[in-house]
């Protein structure tokens, strides 16, 4: 769907590696606006159309492990919270 490898949380995706490069992030819509305002994370197009609650954070910043395992639990963690598929 994305373009690239993705990671399931009981049939959820939570991150996936992005064709485009970096890395694509599902997080609670409520707090995108918080996100995108704190951090270098840009919403997510697909089609020229913005995704709620998918955003968007480019190699360079998640190129050290600590950056990228906080986007990375921040996937799962809300993934976590939805019903499985």
């Amino acid at each position: 769907m994305f373009g690239g490898l993705a990671f399931l949380v009981n049939g959820n995706m939570s991150v996936a590696a992005s064709g485009q490069g970096g890395i694509l992030v599902r997080v609670d819509p409520a707090a995108s606006q918080e996100l995108l305002r704190d951090t270098a994370a840009y919403p997510m197009e697909m089609r020229g159309r913005s995704m709620d609650g998918w955003l968007r954070v480019d190699a360079k910043d998640v190129a050290d492990d600590t950056s990228l395992r906080a986007w990375v639990e921040r996937g799962i963690g809300y993934a976590r919270t939805l019903p499985p598929k």
